[in-house]
């Protein structure tokens, strides 16, 4: 049975020819947004042929899938700061970053309002999130077990809330979170978890 389109990760020069797609698409959705993203464009910018593009990711949303899936991969690897409380600002303070990027910021707006309203976008954009969340997890289990954090503490959700009210913040005010914001997010969720907030008993 043949993979779904956007599914297949390729070696050698095919590999280079996925680089130079996915990156053509992050510049476009950056540049113009979900609905002007075209498979024809992108090929064009990618300097590759439409045939290529089309058999291997078939429509937008295997594109868009391809891409957050290759962002997941090239994500930044969390930090081990020795501290609950110091892994979560580099947490938020990489979050922070990204979305301060001209690029990643704009990208992310983009991709964010193509999940509304395309189920497969979705999707996508939620492995993302669970790849991310749970590259991130273990420093919240490792402060269990270090006495900072009550038992039965639930590491997911502490990582969502570092990063919940910066992404509130770009996309409703239009305007990337700063430094100090993300230093806030992660006293904040910190502050909750030592106080039990999020533990599951």
């Amino acid at each position: 049975m043949s993979a779904e389109p956007g599914t297949v990760r390729p070696g050698g020069r095919t590999a280079r020819v996925r680089a130079a797609v996915l990156r053509a698409a992050g510049d476009v959705l950056a540049e113009h947004g979900f609905a002007h993203l075209d498979l024809a464009d992108v090929a064009r910018r990618a300097e590759v042929g439409k045939t290529t593009v089309y058999r291997r990711w078939g429509s937008v949303t295997g594109l868009v899938a391809d891409l957050l899936a290759d962002m997941a991969e090239q994500s930044l690897p969390r930090e081990d700061t020795g501290t609950v409380l110091g892994d979560l600002r580099a947490n938020a303070r990489l979050v922070q970053r990204t979305l301060a990027d001209p690029r990643q910021g704009a990208l992310f707006r983009a991709v964010i309002a193509a999940a509304t309203c395309d189920e497969r976008t979705a999707e996508a954009l939620r492995r993302f999130y669970d790849i991310r969340v749970a590259e991130w997890a273990p420093c919240v289990q490792q402060g269990v077990a270090r006495g900072e954090l009550p038992p039965e503490t639930d590491a997911e959700e502490v990582v969502r809330a570092v990063s919940a009210p910066l992404y509130y913040a770009l996309l409703t005010t239009g305007t990337p979170p700063a430094p100090a914001a993300a230093d806030r997010a992660a006293r904040a969720a910190f502050a909750a978890a030592a106080a039990g907030v999020y533990a599951t008993t």
